[in-house]
């Protein structure tokens, strides 16, 4: 059933909700119909340029699994470039608003609703590569299910499969102080996203749109190197990640990390 409330609550303390499955309550009907305004659609597109299309590419990968659609940008991307895609979320609403957005531009979206830590229980395919954008993975505040999460998309990939996950540059937010730039993410002008508390275990951002709404998230701030860690400890074998795009940059000046992790088994000499 779609989500129909149409006001957020975080209870009397807000900075106390540390839940993974608060997510599905924040994305609310409201919310959920202004989110193409933060995103601004061909502003991405032109920021990202072919990123995405280019490393799935190099990697053979024609059939894709989004399961952060939101509101279905890059599964809509995908399907113009394409491939062939199926498109997942956890909130009802994202995925009634990325069916409408798909079908506004003449596609009918494939969705799954699934909960990450889940993901096998609804999808009985195999990909070669699973997309995870959008800063989504951050809705996961406990390490047990980053991790099963994780050993999810792992399963649900072909041998040689791939994974690209993105999340914002926590490690400069939480160490310089740094603000968003919005320079390739979320690049819309009806909208502020700027982070209102920051610490270890949870960043709550806010977005303030130009007619007054004001929205919140609450998400676990991740750093770069805990995320490639745990890629490697749930059994990918290479991670290579880029910042804004970019394979060399200095650790404070992206907005974003996007990971590329590789399934495919390497043998050593080891």
């Amino acid at each position: 059933m779609v989500q129909t409330k149409s006001k957020q609550d975080y209870g009397k303390d807000p900075l106390s909700v540390r839940d993974t499955d608060k997510y599905v309550e924040e994305y609310v009907n409201s919310f959920v119909n202004k989110w193409d305004n933060l995103i601004d659609w061909d502003g991405r597109a032109e920021a990202e340029g072919n990123f995405f299309i280019e490393v799935l590419k190099e990697h053979g990968a024609m059939k894709i699994l989004d399961v952060a659609t939101g509101t279905g940008y890059h599964s809509v991307q995908l399907l113009e470039a394409g491939f062939e895609v199926t498109s997942a979320d956890g909130s009802p609403a994202m995925l009634a608003k990325a069916f409408e957005n798909a079908r506004k531009r003449g596609h009918i979206l494939r969705t799954i609703h699934a909960d990450w830590r889940w993901l096998n229980k609804s999808v009985h395919d195999l990909y070669d590569a699973v997309i995870c954008l959008g800063n989504s993975f951050t809705h996961l505040h406990k390490e047990n299910d980053r991790r099963k999460s994780l050993a999810e998309y792992y399963a649900t990939l072909r041998h040689d499969g791939i994974l690209i996950l993105d999340h914002r540059n926590y490690d400069a937010i939480l160490d310089a102080d740094a603000k968003p730039t919005h320079n390739y993410y979320y690049g819309g002008d009806e909208v502020t996203a700027t982070p209102e508390h920051v610490d270890e275990t949870l960043a709550r951002f806010r977005y303030e749109f130009k007619d007054g709404d004001t929205y919140h998230l609450n998400m676990f701030p991740l750093r770069k190197n805990y995320v490639q860690r745990l890629m490697k400890e749930v059994g990918f074998q290479d991670v290579v990640t880029y910042g804004d795009f970019k394979e060399t940059y200095k650790m404070s000046e992206p907005d974003f990390f996007v990971h590329v992790a590789s399934k495919q088994y390497v043998e050593t000499d080891e």
